[in-house]
């Protein structure tokens, strides 16, 4: 028996009865950087993947785990406050440049925790 590729797979999944009750006539566009979209079709084609056949992947994963695939986190509130101090200019510890940094942090510059085994 000849194994499936990806693609062929994803095909025989999407025109399963028990999974298509309508036919696929909803669109949908999204508008992305177009140096992100030539990036990740290239991932895509190396995945023998379409962006459509991902977009119906992304989308029966969001169905299936009745959310997104991957972790999403709100920010607790101490962050939250944090990032929103930031946005506003509040509560901001300013440096003269990155050694004014370090050295106020304790941090030596050229410092390095691993020691290199580089002759």
């Amino acid at each position: 028996m000849a194994t499936k590729t990806l693609t062929q797979r994803v095909t025989a999944l999407e025109k399963a009865p028990a999974r298509r009750k309508t036919a696929k006539t909803t669109e949908i566009r999204a508008r992305v950087d177009p140096a992100l979209k030539t990036h990740v079709e290239k991932i895509l084609a190396d995945l023998g993947l379409s962006p459509s056949e991902a977009v119906r992947l992304f989308y029966h994963q969001i169905s299936k785990r009745r959310g997104l695939p991957f972790p999403m986190r709100v920010p607790n509130a101490a962050t939250r406050k944090t990032l929103d101090d930031s946005a506003a200019g509040k509560n901001l510890t300013r440096y003269a440049d990155t050694d004014d940094m370090f050295r106020k942090l304790g941090i030596k510059v050229g410092e390095s925790k691993t020691q290199s085994t580089d002759p």
